[in-house]
């Protein structure tokens, strides 16, 4: 991830010329590093910008380990950003790790629980399992969760009288696709799309959506909050299926995906942080002694590292950070700054990461799940079920560690770590007080604001892959591509159509991009017949 431009007053070093054979990527995220990954296996030579001085990865990067003494022996585990959830749907994620075999083994999602509480009364229902399988096909999936008696003993007779509202709600996601038609939706939260809903199912939704979304209804755009829906788990069963990483993001995924970099003759520089873009020069290449082209070296990459200021041109630049430092960048820099500043760019929002260790374990529940009602959290994961050092100390002190997820309000966020922890523990022991007075270590982690809330931009409006600057391309979680994914998914699919773009500018084979699963047979006839009907009754309005 790159950090806004500052001013510079140290000397500068000499421009360095990149050959059009090794194009620049901006940014080391799971993105930067796919495109980087595809560009060196088609034998170009990428080289990588990255600004944290220590990890790569964005939002699945590896940290500084954490350290506890317990039972007169000292255990490490991993830092990381945060647990992630590897779903069925990302396909060209997992491809593109299978094909150099730095897949890492999975562990499956097993069951998650939902979580509701008001003041005493705490309510606990499993619900993961319920909807990937149940026996109704989508779009009706959700049904059998009311099979589930605990489920029901959450809801009250208000929320039951408003589930035609709620089942009619999520038929009008499948009438419009977002993406697909690039829609903005502009206006629309989450909160207005579940205007009416019984505050429970209201409540319900907000969880799942704010453990993707990273934000409250009011702030979570509809476009988002649609395509999220469609993605994840509105149009097929198996597409809520999904597994975790057995250690941290950094250590199963983007450390071998900067190896395999380096490896296939890539470079990665750590520690520079992208101050400025502007134009290059004319300059000329030979094509493996094929014959003489001349090249426009379009960019000259201004950058800060180890308190040095360094120039790069290059022929093509991916942009590859997350969407508020993209932002900076392109507007702060003059050759950019006046069409990005008639771009949308979507925001960036902070987290919060709690993991507490315990000396002993809870009593038997989902390894995972999420927190509605008047928790401070919103989801919730035993590491010691998922992650293999975590698992190995359990077994040998009869310990859990627990990780929680804060996504906001903001004046929440806001807290001092000590208000905010505080807090944590109380709604902890209010749902599990069996570990009352066993807490053994805790830590409290900030993110910057760099996770997507994902949200479609209108034509001409949200930056693609192909940007308005010629041989400047974009990739990234934000970025518009008419694939539906989100997430990790759509950072390696982007990461792709970026590489693609680059390597088609050079005459060389871009790379197939695998398509997504298709709704199931009910799911699809319905969305195609709606969507229809949506459009004819647009024309006789507009006829109107």
């Amino acid at each position: 991830m790159q950090n806004p431009p500052d001013s510079f007053s140290v000397e500068a070093n000499p421009i360095q010329h990149l050959p059009a054979t090794s194009p620049l990527i901006i940014g080391g995220g799971i993105a930067g590093l796919m495109a980087a990954v595809h560009l060196a296996e088609r034998g170009l030579k990428p080289l990588l910008l990255e600004a944290d001085p220590a990890w790569l990865g964005g939002r699945l990067k590896g940290g500084p380990a954490v350290e506890i003494e317990h039972q007169g022996q000292t255990w490490r585990f991993p830092g990381e950003h945060g647990v992630h959830g590897i779903w069925s749907p990302y396909r060209n994620f997992q491809a593109a790790l299978a094909r150099h075999n730095i897949r890492p083994v999975f562990v499956p999602a097993r069951e998650e629980t939902w979580i509701f509480g008001r003041g005493r009364l705490i309510r606990k229902a499993a619900i993961g399992s319920a909807i990937r399988h149940s026996l109704v096909p989508a779009p009706f999936h959700y049904l059998h969760l009311f099979l589930r008696p605990r489920f029901l003993n959450i809801l009250t007779l208000r929320d039951l009288a408003a589930m035609f509202r709620v089942f009619g709600g999520l038929i009008s996601a499948m009438a419009i696709d977002p993406i697909a038609e690039h829609k903005s939706l502009a206006g629309l939260s989450l909160a207005d799309f579940t205007a009416g809903w019984s505050p429970t199912l209201r409540s319900f939704f907000a969880g799942l959506v704010r453990s993707a979304l990273a934000a409250h209804p009011k702030d979570v755009p509809a476009s988002g909050f649609i395509a999220f829906l469609r993605f994840y788990t509105l149009l097929r069963r198996d597409a809520w299926a999904f597994s975790y990483l057995p250690g941290s993001g950094g250590e199963c995924v983007s450390e071998p995906l900067a190896q395999l970099v380096r490896r296939l003759g890539g470079e990665i520089r750590l520690g520079v942080r992208v101050a400025q873009l502007a134009g290059g020069r004319l300059e000329s290449w030979r094509d493996g002694g094929a014959g003489e082209k001349s090249i426009q070296n379009d960019w000259r990459i201004t950058y800060k590292a180890d308190d040095h200021i360094h120039t790069i041109e290059a022929d093509h630049v991916i942009l590859a950070v997350d969407a508020p430092a993209a932002k900076t960048l392109l507007q702060a820099s003059p050759a950019t700054a006046e069409a990005a500043g008639k771009l949308r760019f979507p925001t960036g929002v902070p987290t919060a990461i709690i993991r507490l260790w315990f000396k002993v374990n809870p009593k038997p529940m989902a390894e995972a799940g999420i927190y509605t009602g008047d928790f401070v959290m919103d989801n919730f994961f035993w590491l010691d079920r998922l992650q293999t050092a975590y698992a190995e100390w359990s077994r040998a002190t009869g310990g859990s560690a627990l990780e929680m997820h804060i996504y906001g309000p903001p004046d929440l966020l806001a807290q001092p770590d000590a208000s905010l922890l505080a807090r944590v523990l109380i709604d902890t022991y209010r749902v599990f007080p069996e570990l009352r007075g066993s807490l053994l270590h805790s830590v409290l982690l900030r993110n910057e604001a760099t996770h997507t809330l994902f949200s479609v931009g209108e034509p001409g409006q949200h930056l693609g892959i192909e940007t308005p600057w010629p041989g400047l391309f974009a990739c990234g979680d934000w970025v518009y591509h008419p694939a539906p994914a989100l997430y990790l998914e759509r950072a390696t699919t982007t990461g792709i159509a970026a590489a693609n773009a680059v390597l088609s500018s050079l005459d060389l084979e871009p790379w197939p991009i695998l398509p997504h699963p298709q709704p199931e047979w009910l799911a699809g006839k319905m969305e195609r017949g709606l969507r229809r009907l949506r459009l004819a009754m647009l024309k006789r309005k507009r006829g109107q």
